[in-house]
């Protein structure tokens, strides 16, 4: 039999509780735009959170969390990580800002995103949220080899497009044995300012259906506000109104939905590994 050098096995990261990944199947979801705003959200109901942008080549994070800070190395090459609104955060787009793309093959994308995990200082935190590129691919694979998710999170349009993405997004996350906590269902409505009426721009309900069929919790939906989109282009997201401004609220109750199952999960992966 020949003794090739076996994969190592993922690594927790110490003082890290929980490691959460947002994915979908396709790009233009809103996916960074939820991890943004649930990395805030769950910071705001007192639990200490990191983010980590695994988007090399469309890092949006810096712009949504409205920072350009440089993180800083040490001593020991270690780097720390940037803090905004209360969340600590690493993004290849502190690194390498503006309009520069990033051209790159898929083994150096597997040592940017173990250095992104093995290599900040984290401290102590109860989320790590992990913000996942569009589609099926690298990135992913590397997470999954690095380090153990508790879960992972889909996010989808009600589309019947985004719908069919979302479902690969689900079957990836299979087939490497991470746990789908929750699908979240984003832009799902819009409320006519002047009628007050509600138009469904991407069709309805398609996202709580899927989470059916494949028997995953529906973590909720998060209406389509201007608001929302203008307060990530600032670098001001809407979660840091609070739990009572409406335009947050979607994005509060998907949080605290979350936490349960997170908690869950957590201490069902614990116990697995002590019988080891």
């Amino acid at each position: 039999m020949a003794h090739g050098s076996p994969t190592p096995a993922p690594q927790p990261i110490p003082g890290i509780s929980k490691i959460i990944a947002v994915g979908s199947g396709k790009g233009g979801v809103g996916k960074t735009t939820l991890a943004v705003n649930l990395a805030i959200a769950l910071s705001r109901l007192g639990q200490r959170v990191g983010l980590v942008d695994t988007d090399i080549y469309g890092p949006n994070v810096p712009l949504m969390l409205g920072s350009s800070q440089q993180p800083k190395l040490d001593s020991r090459n270690m780097i720390h990580p940037v803090e905004a609104h209360g969340i600590k955060s690493i993004s290849i787009g502190y690194l390498s800002p503006g309009d520069k793309p990033l051209v790159m093959r898929g083994p150096m994308l597997h040592q940017i995103v173990r250095q992104f995990l093995q290599q900040v200082e984290w401290g102590e935190l109860d989320y790590l949220i992990i913000d996942l590129p569009p589609g099926t691919g690298d990135v992913v694979i590397s997470l999954v080899q690095t380090v153990p998710l508790t879960g992972a999170l889909v996010v989808s349009t009600p589309s019947d497009v985004s719908l069919q993405d979302a479902r690969k997004a689900i079957e990836m996350f299979a087939q490497v044995n991470v746990d789908v906590l929750g699908i979240v269902e984003n832009m799902s409505h819009f409320t006519c300012p002047h009628c007050h009426n509600q138009i469904d721009i991407f069709s309805k309900g398609g996202a709580e259906r899927t989470a059916q069929q494949f028997n995953i919790p529906f973590l909720g939906s998060i209406e389509l506000i201007p608001s929302i989109r203008e307060g990530g282009d600032r670098g001001l997201p809407v979660t840091l109104a609070g739990p009572k401004s409406p335009q947050a609220a979607g994005f509060y109750a998907v949080a605290q939905k979350l936490t349960g199952l997170a908690e869950t999960a957590a201490a069902q992966l614990g116990d697995v590994i002590e019988i080891n």
